[in-house]
């Protein structure tokens, strides 16, 4: 059972604390390849690993006086460090530090969520194999089809989410880039291996090419898988708000001792997780959106993209850690009601057998358009006057002439088998 939501560790990866600290870390790790190529004294780096320090508050506070939040960074650690601070961020641009700090953290968003979509897929796993053969009506056009199992819908989202974990796997692969190259990443002051040792250090590959940035076609990518998986989240929960309306009910949010439903009527149960899960996933399509628009820089790079990205890369990665959560738990409790979906089969008094009834007719002889016209004639008598189709066909000289009462009668008293199909579909899903 999940129970309340209790996952800080996804604000802890936004926090200034851990950004710092990833940014002090690429600063140490820097000069440790620079003393490997010569460029700094061992004893520099040693003195450098024991001294650097950074206090946010302090950066904040000289950052109000530079305007600058690297400077300002970097002005505090030499604080602690001293003179030997000189060889920190030797030939680096500020964008080094913070491209390279931000694919950190968003390596670190993006495994954390790929925990919560694992955890998602093994409940609607669970799920879909207790409701495999639970027989409910399928809609097109939210209008009664024929039958399927519940079972099948949620082997349906099952599917989704695994390859919504393919696609996140992708993404936070690429998104795991580093680039340690200078200005307008040219290496002119500073060797390429030290980007290499870097990026190995931190778990990152290098840039093959970059200029004062890595390139924003990463972060847009990232950012809309992150809106591809909102949207199957939604799609799960518009299917819940539906199947929950007083007129359905075949399935229910589960609904806590003490809850209420609304402040006016006593008796409301209202779908309120899927209605919340619905609003979240407009706004990560919106911030994919910008993530594009994110792309296109003058030049080497401007610094357009950097304030857009203060906003919708924490505001992503935490949104869509907390609806992965409710979606969980969401399914995990969810009420489904076997008994009401077998009512709400019969409430079209046999009309899901209209197909059955035609290839039938079919197989004896009549084309395909003149089974369709009979059938169809009886399905819009029972339609318009509540007549069960069976009754309706047996009325029907055109359909009885080819297809006996007793023919009939056996199609509708065989009922509903589902259950061959249904053990191939979920085999070939892995269930």
């Amino acid at each position: 059972m999940i129970e309340r939501y209790t996952r800080p560790e996804m604000g802890a990866i936004w926090s200034e604390q851990n950004k710092y600290a990833i940014w002090l870390e690429i600063e140490i790790l820097a000069c440790e390849a620079q003393a490997q190529l010569g460029a700094v004294p061992e004893e520099a780096v040693r003195e450098i690993r024991e001294k650097a320090q950074f206090d946010v508050a302090r950066i904040l506070e000289i950052e109000e006086t530079v305007k600058h939040d690297v400077i300002a960074f970097l002005t505090n650690v030499s604080e602690y460090v001293g003179p030997t601070s000189r060889f920190i961020h030797l030939g680096m641009t500020s964008s080094d530090v913070l491209d390279t700090a931000l694919a950190v953290q968003l390596k670190q968003a993006g495994e954390l969520l790929l925990k919560g979509l694992r955890a998602l897929s093994e409940v609607l796993a669970r799920r879909a194999k207790e409701f495999k053969y639970t027989v409910c009506v399928g809609r097109s056009h939210g209008v009664h089809a024929e039958p399927t199992t519940f079972g099948l819908k949620l082997a349906l989202w099952y599917q989704e989410s695994l390859r919504n974990i393919q696609r996140l796997e992708h993404a936070v692969d690429s998104i795991s880039t580093g680039m340690i190259s200078g200005a307008v990443g040219t290496f002119e002051h500073l060797s390429p291996k030290v980007e290499e040792y870097v990026c190995e250090k931190l778990g990152l590959h290098p840039a093959p090419v970059s200029t004062q940035v890595i390139q924003r076609d990463r972060h847009a990518e990232y950012l809309s898988v992150l809106a591809i998986i909102a949207s199957s989240l939604e799609k799960i929960a518009v299917e819940i708000r539906h199947l929950q309306r007083s007129e359905v009910l075949e399935a229910e949010e589960y609904f806590s001792k003490g809850q209420k439903g609304s402040s006016a009527m006593p008796h409301k149960r209202n779908p309120i997780v899927s209605e919340r899960l619905t609003g979240l996933a407009r706004l990560l399509r919106g911030n994919a959106m910008a993530a594009m628009e994110n792309n296109a820089l003058w030049h080497e790079r401007d610094i357009s993209h950097s304030s857009v990205e203060r906003v919708i890369c924490p505001d992503s990665t935490i949104i869509m850690d907390y609806m992965l959560y409710l979606s969980t738990n969401l399914i995990d409790k969810l009420l489904v009601y076997p008994e009401n979906m077998k009512a709400n089969i019969e409430k079209t008094y046999g009309l899901v057998f209209s197909q059955t009834i035609l290839l039938e007719l079919v197989k004896r002889g009549l084309t395909r358009e003149e089974a369709y016209s009979r059938v169809q004639t009886a399905a819009m008598k029972t339609w318009s006057e509540k007549i069960p189709l069976r009754q309706t066909l047996s009325e029907s000289t055109e359909i009885t002439s080819v297809l006996p009462h007793e023919e009939i009668n056996r199609i509708f008293d065989g009922g509903i088998t589902l259950k061959d199909s249904v053990d191939y579909i979920f085999e070939r899903c892995g269930l």
